[in-house]
C-alpha cells in the first residue's frame, strides 16, 4: 500500500516538484520514497511506499521491468500473486526474480503477457501508473472495484497524476477552480460523483479501467469527452451484472456453498502479508463474518478493534465485544468522548481531500487509528450492503416508488409543496420541547423526494439529507444518473447495481482509503473480491432479501460460526449525533463557516436559505444536520485548499 504520484514537466526542477508532491503522500507510505526521472521526456514517477509484502529494498519502486522497458509506479496489493508468480515460471523459466514483492510479479507479467491480460489475471486492489520507454505511453489503471483512488489531469503548465489531489496543490502553477457539477452533486449527497474531481480540469480514472496516453497527449490539456473515448473497460460491473442475471443459481444449497468457498479463499487471500494484520469489527453481518473466518484460518487470536460512543443510540461496541469474546479474537476497543472526536474535525477537509460529508468519517478515522497502533493491515466487512441488499433504505424506497407511480407529476409537486411549508410551519414548544422535531424532518424529506423523476434520483434522495435542495442556488442540476443495464428490470436490483457503481467507490471506499491512509494502516476488503461481486449477480432476489431483510446469504453462513442472538438486531450505522453536536459543543465552529462573508465565497449556495437552516436547525424546529455537515465540509475544504469558486 503506497502513494504514487508522476507529472510531465520538462524543467530541470520537474525532480524536486515531484518530491515535494511525495512530501504531501507521506503519510500513505511511511517507509520508504522512490523518484524514477527521464530528462529526455520530461516524465518522473514517485512513490511513498508502506511496506507490507517484502519489506527488503527488492520491493522499491518505482520499479524497472528487467528489460528496462517499463517503469511502474503501483499503489495497492495483488493477492494472488504468488499464483501468478507460478504461471510466470512455468510459461518463462527463464525469469530471475529480485525479491518477492507483488509489484516485480505484476510488473512482469505486464512485460511477459501485455497490460490488458495482466490486469484480467489480477485479483487485487490498486492503481498504477505504468511508462513505456519505448513506445513513449503511459498507462494510467484502476482496480476493477474502485478500492485504490488515482487522480490525474492537467494544469497550465504540465499534466500531473496522484493517489490523492492534495499531491497535486505541489505543482508550482496550482490554481484550483471549483467544478460545478461536481459540487453540486456533493451538496446533494455528501460524495463526489465519478470521474470528474472536485477540481476543475483534474480527473478520477473511473475503477476497472486503463488510460493509455502518448506523450503528445500528455502535453495538451483534454477533456473528459476525449478521454473518454480513449479508456479501455478490463473489467465492467454492467457485463458483469448481465451474465450472472443470465445464468442463476436457483438451488440455495449450491449457492450458499460457492459463496462461503469463495469468501473462505478470499479472506485467506487477504490475510498474506510480512506485518502485523487484524480486522475492524463492529459486530454486524459483513464485519462479523470475515472476523469469523479469519479467525478459522489463523492458529492463534486474530486482533479486533472497534469504536464506542457514550450515546447508546450510536454505540456498537457492546455488540462487537460479545461476538469477539464468543469467537475469541484478541478485541481492542476505545470509547471515544466528545472531545476526542471533535478535535477530528479540523483536521477533516485535509485529509479526505475533497469535500466529503459521511459523517461515518469521524469514527472511521479513529478506529484506523486505534488498529495501526497495533497492525499495519486491517480487513474489513464493507460491500456486503451493497452486493446482498442490506440497506433498509432498500425497501423503503422500492414501497415508495409503487405507490408514486400512479399519481400524476403536478400533484405529487402540488404535495412536495405544501410538506415543505409543514416542515418549516412546525414550531417548538415552550421550554425547549419539540416533539414536533421529527415531524418537520420527515416531511422535509418527503418533500424533497416527492418531487423525483426517476428511480436513481429517488436513491440519492435517499443518500442525501433535508432542506438540500432549498438551500442551493441550481436546485435542477442533479448528480450523474446511474443507469442500470436492460437486463435489471427489479427495482431493488436496479437500487444495488447503481450503489455498487456510484455510492460504494465514491462513498465507502473513499472514506474507508482516506481515513484508514490517514494513519498509514493498509485496509483489505475480502467481500469486494470480483468472484464475489459476479457471483451475487448469480443470486435470485428472493435467496438474497425476503420481507424487508437483506443479506440473507450472508447470515447464513454467519449462523455457522456465531449465535443469531447476538447478531439480530437494527441496524445502526456508524455515525456520531452530529445533530446534537451541531446544536452544542460544534455550534460557534459551525457559526463561523455559516457567516455571511464565509457563503459569500460559495455562489452556488443560497446563503439567505442556508442561514434559514441553520437557525432552524439550532432552534429545533428540525434536523438539518446532514444538509449543514454538507455545507459546512464543502466551505471547510474550499478555504483550506484555495478553490476559486
Amino acid at each position: 500500500m503506497c502513494g504514487i504520484a508522476g507529472l510531465l514537466d520538462r524543467s530541470p526542477d520537474a525532480p524536486h516538484v515531484l518530491e515535494r508532491m511525495l512530501t504531501r503522500l507521506a503519510h500513505r507510505g511511511p517507509d520508504d520514497s522512490g523518484i524514477w526521472h527521464d530528462p529526455s521526456t520530461g516524465i518522473a514517477l514517485g512513490q511513498r511506499r508502506l511496506s507490507i509484502i517484502d519489506l527488503s529494498q527488492a520491493g522499491h519502486q518505482p520499479m524497472a521491468s528487467s528489460s528496462g522497458r517499463f517503469v511502474l509506479t503501483y499503489n495497492g496489493e495483488v493477492y494472488n500473486h504468488a499464483e501468478l508468480r507460478h504461471e510466470l515460471e512455468r510459461a518463462f523459466p527463464e525469469l530471475v526474480w529480485r525479491g518477492t514483492s507483488d509489484t516485480e510479479i505484476l510488473l512482469a507479467g505486464i512485460e511477459r503477457w501485455g497490460v490488458e491480460h495482466a490486469l484480467q489475471c489480477v485479483n487485487g486492489m490498486f492503481a498504477f501508473a505504468l511508462w513505456d520507454r519505448l513506445e513513449r505511453t503511459l498507462t494510467l489503471a484502476r482496480d476493477r472495484m474502485g478500492e485504490k483512488p488515482l487522480y490525474f489531469g492537467w494544469t497550465r503548465n504540465c499534466f500531473a497524476l496522484a493517489s490523492e489531489l492534495k499531491a497535486l496543490t505541489a505543482l508550482p502553477d496550482w490554481q484550483p477552480r471549483m467544478h460545478a457539477e461536481a459540487v453540486s452533486g456533493f451538496l446533494r449527497t455528501g460524495y463526489v460523483h465519478g470521474e470528474a474531481s472536485a477540481v476543475a480540469g483534474i480527473f478520477r480514472l473511473p475503477p476497472g479501467s486503463a488510460l493509455e496516453l502518448s506523450l503528445e497527449d500528455m502535453c495538451h490539456p483534454r477533456d473528459w469527452p476525449w478521454l473518454q473515448s480513449r479508456i479501455r473497460r478490463y473489467w465492467s460491473l454492467a457485463e458483469a451484472a448481465t451474465a450472472g442475471m443470465a445464468a442463476p443459481i436457483n438451488d440455495e444449497f449450491d449457492a450458499i456453498h460457492q459463496l462461503e468457498s469463495l469468501l473462505r479463499d478470499a479472506v485467506g487471500l487477504r490475510m498474506a502479508a510480512d506485518v502485523p494484520l487484524g480486522a475492524f469489527l463492529s459486530g454486524g453481518i459483513d464485519s462479523s463474518l470475515v472476523t469469523a473466518l479469519m479467525q478459522s484460518q489463523s492458529q492463534q487470536p486474530v486482533r479486533t478493534f472497534s469504536i464506542g460512543f457514550h450515546s447508546p443510540d450510536h454505540d456498537e461496541a457492546p455488540f462487537a465485544r460479545a461476538v469477539a469474546e464468543h469467537l475469541g479474537t484478541e478485541h481492542t476497543e476505545l470509547y471515544a468522548d466528545t472531545k476526542t472526536a471533535l478535535d477530528l474535525i479540523p483536521s477533516l477537509a485535509e485529509q479526505f481531500d475533497e469535500p466529503f460529508a459521511d459523517t461515518s468519517q469521524i469514527p472511521t478515522l479513529l478506529v484506523s487509528a486505534l488498529a495501526r497502533r497495533h497492525v499495519s493491515v486491517a480487513l474489513s466487512g464493507d460491500g456486503g450492503d451493497e452486493l446482498f441488499g442490506g440497506y433498509t433504505r432498500y425497501f423503503a424506497i422500492t414501497r415508495l416508488w409503487r405507490a408514486m407511480q400512479p399519481l400524476p407529476m403536478v400533484f405529487r409537486r402540488n404535495v412536495a409543496v405544501a410538506c415543505k411549508l409543514s416542515a418549516m410551519a412546525l414550531r417548538p414548544l415552550p421550554g425547549g420541547r419539540n416533539p414536533s422535531g421529527p415531524i418537520s424532518f420527515r416531511l422535509a424529506r418527503l418533500a424533497d423526494r416527492l418531487g423525483t423523476t426517476d428511480l436513481d434520483a429517488m436513491r440519492l434522495s435517499f443518500i442525501g439529507g433535508a432542506g438540500l435542495a432549498r438551500i442551493m442556488r441550481d436546485a435542477g442540476r442533479q448528480p450523474p444518473t446511474t443507469l442500470p443495464p436492460p437486463a435489471i428490470v427489479e427495482p431493488l436490483r436496479q437500487l444495488m447495481y447503481a450503489d455498487q457503481l456510484d455510492y460504494l467507490p465514491d462513498d465507502i471506499l473513499f472514506k474507508v482509503d482516506r481515513a484508514s491512509m490517514a494513519h498509514g494502516l493498509e485496509t483489505r476488503v475480502p467481500l469486494l473480491d470480483h468472484r464475489i461481486v459476479e457471483l451475487s449477480w448469480r443470486f435470485p432476489s428472493p435467496a438474497i432479501t425476503q420481507h424487508a431483510t437483506g443479506k440473507l446469504p450472508l447470515r447464513q453462513l454467519l449462523d455457522k460460526h456465531v449465535p443469531r442472538q447476538l447478531i439480530d438486531r437494527p441496524k445502526q450505522g456508524f455515525a456520531p449525533p452530529m445533530d446534537a453536536w451541531l446544536r452544542g459543543p460544534l455550534r460557534e465552529w459551525a457559526e463561523v463557516r455559516l457567516s455571511d462573508s464565509s457563503l459569500r465565497e460559495l455562489p452556488m449556495l443560497d446563503a439567505g436559505e442556508v442561514r434559514k437552516l441553520w437557525l432552524a436547525h439550532c432552534n429545533g424546529r428540525m434536523n438539518a444536520g446532514y444538509a449543514l455537515w454538507n455545507v459546512l465540509m464543502l466551505a471547510d475544504w474550499r478555504e483550506r485548499f484555495g478553490v476559486i469558486c
